[in-house]
């Protein structure tokens, strides 16, 4: 309506004063409600033309869409294992910060595991006490033995000497016999010895490598115990939150409740555009928006992203062939606002519905000389006819409360 009005001054307006003071044709006499078609034929023509053109200059170069959301991120509350639940810390609709507890699970059987496995190390560490203790009488039943075998060495040195200045004073049988006693006590400090190194390899390797994993085992029980434990992973706003002790969670079927982070939502708006304003859409264009949850209220925004592919175009392997007919409705431009001024979201909940118009600016290109005559003129108009799309937007922003709350039936 409002083009329509702004195309009519300039075509039927015109013809008017012609048909009026150039041919002094007057309403209620030659121009009546019969006969206004066929006097201002020319203006009513043209002034269609032009609104239809300047419509369609309007949002192919300044795009406006009702498809725009704050979106926002909810951190859905799981634990890690399942289990029942002993302890709740926290109420419907708590506000927590990063690290505090949120519920804790029956830990029962993990604090038992843990337990377990620190009476394996009070044992392993015992166990080298006794290990050291084993060394020590092991040296002795060396020194013992190496004693022994130089007592029967000595004995069969002096024996063999005896016999070597007179052969009839020690008997053959006699050195026959203290031979095998040396032989025998050689054995028994290489026993000895084997002994030795047995409780020396016990001590310094079999002991440490059992206590280290008795102290794994205790690792792991710990990390299971901290699993039944559940704290809040970033600050935030819990909500449908109605877990209660003597619940059963699981982590892949009955999630506790969702975490909606700090800020989420508060940062940027999320619109989509028509496929046929992909080529005007680009980074650094102004817009504004207004949102339903704060009427009456037209928030600056920029764009800082526009997405280079299409959600409804997205293909899963299955089983079937996708069929191209099966995308009855094509896909919008996803793009991403961001307020233009810090807290300009302030006041929009997480979630609003909103509409959004984008405005195209060629000033830099104008400036630049790059275009000049009748595209720098036409650039000009394109530039300029983007405050008819604001002040429409204004106006749906005061009419925004009247259609939903009067004619909505709310």
């Amino acid at each position: 309506m409002l083009e329509l009005l702004l195309c009519s001054l300039v075509t039927v307006f015109p013809d008017y004063l012609y048909r009026r003071y150039g041919q002094g044709k007057r309403f209620g006499r030659e121009i009546t409600l019969y006969s206004v078609w066929y006097e201002l034929r020319w203006g009513i023509t043209a002034c269609l033309m032009l609104t239809i053109a300047l419509i369609t200059v309007i949002f192919y170069n300044h795009p406006a869409t009702s498809n725009v959301t704050a979106y926002f991120r909810t951190v859905p509350i799981l634990p890690e294992t399942g289990g029942r639940v002993a302890k709740v810390f926290v109420g419907k609709s708590d506000h927590v910060n990063a690290g505090d507890p949120i519920f804790e699970l029956d830990n029962a059987t993990q604090k038992a595991q843990a337990e377990t496995a620190r009476r394996r190390i009070a044992e392993t560490d015992a166990a080298m006490v006794t290990a050291r203790a084993d060394i020590a009488a092991a040296d002795g039943q060396v020194q013992q033995a190496q004693k022994a075998l130089q007592q029967a060495q000595d004995e069969l040195d002096t024996k063999q000497e005896l016999q070597r200045r007179n052969a009839g004073v020690v008997s053959a049988r006699e050195i026959e016999r203290l031979q095998v006693v040396v032989d025998g006590r050689e054995g028994g400090v290489k026993a000895a010895q084997a002994a030795r190194e047995a409780a020396e390899a016990r001590a310094n390797v079999l002991l440490p490598a059992q206590k280290a994993s008795a102290e794994s085992a205790l690792a792991e029980a710990e990390v299971a115990l901290g699993k039944t434990l559940v704290r809040a992973g970033t600050a935030g706003r819990i909500e449908q939150f109605t877990l209660r002790v003597g619940d059963v969670v699981n982590p892949m079927l009955r999630p506790a409740g969702v975490l909606i982070p700090d800020g989420a939502g508060r940062e940027q708006l999320v619109a989509g555009f028509g496929q046929i304003e992909a080529q005007v859409m680009k980074v650094g264009m102004v817009a504004e928006a207004v949102c339903l949850s704060k009427p009456l209220v037209v928030i600056p925004m920029v764009v800082t992203s526009v997405q280079d592919a299409i959600a409804a175009g997205q293909l899963r392997a299955a089983d079937q062939l996708q069929d191209a007919q099966q995308t009855a409705r094509p896909g919008t431009i996803t793009v991403f606002l961001d307020p233009l001024y810090q807290g300009g979201l302030d006041g929009v909940p997480p979630g609003s519905s909103c509409i959004a118009n984008a405005y195209s600016s060629n000033h830099e290109r104008i400036a630049s000389g790059e275009v000049s005559g009748l595209t720098a003129v036409y650039l000009h108009a394109v530039d300029a006819v983007a405050l008819v799309h604001a002040l429409l937007l204004r106006l749906q922003a005061v009419i925004l409360p009247i259609q939903i709350l009067v004619f909505g039936g709310h």
